[in-house]
């Protein structure tokens, strides 16, 4: 086992992966921008070492910061986390030229998935269902103008390195398409550095069905269910819960086949997703896979009881997976809030200092935070400032529970999206579970 851990992130992922190494009696080292001095994983970590100025670029993104922060420190392995450099194969590839273990998949398999359109291809080969489309990388506009044709408006571009909604565009007609073409090159270009797109048929309100699997040294891979993420604004996710209430036991049995499946198509070591988009007929579609932990692991944890971070640093050590197929049953119902530092009617971002912090607890309720009263949120990171947890018998005790930990959530001196999370669990689509990723335009449109 390490016998010490140097986590490459901030925020509460950081917080969260010093837990679970406090709890295995490994030794941590926090890792930190200017701009995090106070951060409570800087507190809590046994070793801290700044790496560079507020931004991202010069300190969590800086290979050579962090690769020096462990040497510093003798840290024989390190934690991404999510975001940041967590799927990033450079990263990887020098941590093992180095001698240091990455908690994470090895970098062929980082890069197989982290290239959509590779990824597609990889999966198409596995017999993983995929969406008509092309098979790799666009090289013209004529080749995107043929291909649409033949799989049918809508068709959706999107780029081969992307995720978070950026390089995609939507086209309805072929007029579309040719105005979006170097559009959508240039937006690829601009967030990846990397201008290569592909194109797909484009399902207009389906759900989005994720599935965590884990995968060991041995070749044995498992999934652990499904979580429903189909609540998103521009791609991004607001809520996420587990299990979906459109999936039943038939469904999840193949789709979990084709996840597994998917994950042993490349030899995937440690905790990843498998993104599918899930259309109103039961039919299920390979969307993208992410190498790494997922913001909304805790739901996965609150149904499975599975620490998800210990067994990510187990496997990475080299031992086997701690649980079996016949030992993975979810029980209960849970969801996941993202409370974000924002206004809540815009989504535009509100830094600034907590002057009132009081987060909910009682049974059933957890909260994944590093942020405390007093603390300034900076303004130049992602704006999520904790993660709501409930968990009860049923969807219907994990709602209510959800309302009443959001009411005793008290976050004063910025603007937060707990007001939108509220209003959502009234909607009736909500509560009858019908949901798909076109939920929130809806939720816009009528003024909610």
């Amino acid at each position: 086992m390490f016998k010490k851990i140097l986590v490459a992130n901030r925020g509460e992922i950081a917080l969260r992966v010093i837990s679970a190494c406090r709890e295995m009696g490994i030794r941590t080292v926090a890792v930190y921008s200017e701009a995090d001095r106070d951060a409570l994983h800087v507190r809590y970590a046994d070793e801290d070492v700044c790496i560079g100025p507020y931004p991202p670029s010069a300190s969590y993104l800086n290979v050579a910061s962090i690769v020096s922060a462990a040497e510093i420190t003798e840290a024989d392995a390190i934690h991404p986390g999510y975001g940041f450099l967590s799927e990033n194969s450079r990263f990887a590839e020098i941590l093992a030229d180095c001698r240091i273990a990455f908690i994470g998949p090895s970098p062929e398999a980082i890069r197989t998935m982290g290239d959509k359109a590779l990824a597609r291809k990889t999966m198409a080969k596995a017999g993983v269902p995929t969406l008509p489309g092309s098979s790799g990388a666009l090289e013209t506009l004529d080749e995107a103008v043929e291909l649409a044709r033949k799989v049918g408006y809508p068709v959706i571009l999107k780029a081969s390195a992307g995720g978070g909604g950026r390089g995609m565009r939507v086209a309805q007609h072929e007029r579309d398409l040719a105005a979006f073409y170097e559009i959508a090159r240039g937006e690829a270009e601009k967030a990846f550095g990397n201008a290569e797109i592909y194109l797909e048929k484009y399902l207009s309100a389906p759900r989005h069905i994720e599935f965590q699997v884990f995968g060991d040294r041995f070749g044995r891979v498992v999934h652990l269910g499904e979580r429903e993420c189909s609540i998103q604004r521009r791609h991004q996710k607001l809520l996420e819960e587990s299990p979906s209430a459109a999936v039943d036991e038939a469904l999840r049995e193949r789709m979990g086949e084709a996840a597994v499946r998917a994950a042993r198509s490349v030899s995937y070591l440690g905790a990843g997703t498998i993104e599918f988009l899930l259309d109103s007929d039961g039919q299920f579609y390979f969307m993208e896979m992410n190498t790494r932990i997922q913001v909304e692991h805790p739901v996965t944890e609150a149904v499975t009881g599975i620490d998800l971070v210990k067994e990510q640093i187990s496997v990475a050590a080299g031992l086997p997976l701690s649980m079996s197929d016949k030992q993975i049953k979810p029980r209960g119902h849970a969801i996941e809030f993202r409370i974000n530092a924002e206004d809540p009617e815009k989504f535009t971002p509100s830094p600034g200092r907590i002057t009132v912090f009081h987060p909910p607890g009682g049974t059933g309720v957890r909260v994944d935070t590093a942020a405390y009263q007093g603390y300034v949120i900076p303004p130049y990171y992602d704006s999520m400032i904790a993660k709501l947890i409930v968990h009860g018998k049923d969807r219907a005790e994990a709602i209510a529970r959800g309302r009443r930990a959001l009411d005793f959530f008290v976050v004063e001196g910025v603007k937060t999206t707990i007001p939108v999370h509220r209003r959502i669990l009234e909607e009736k689509d909500f509560q009858e579970g019908r949901l798909t990723t076109r939920f929130m335009e809806r939720f816009a449109s009528a003024g909610k």
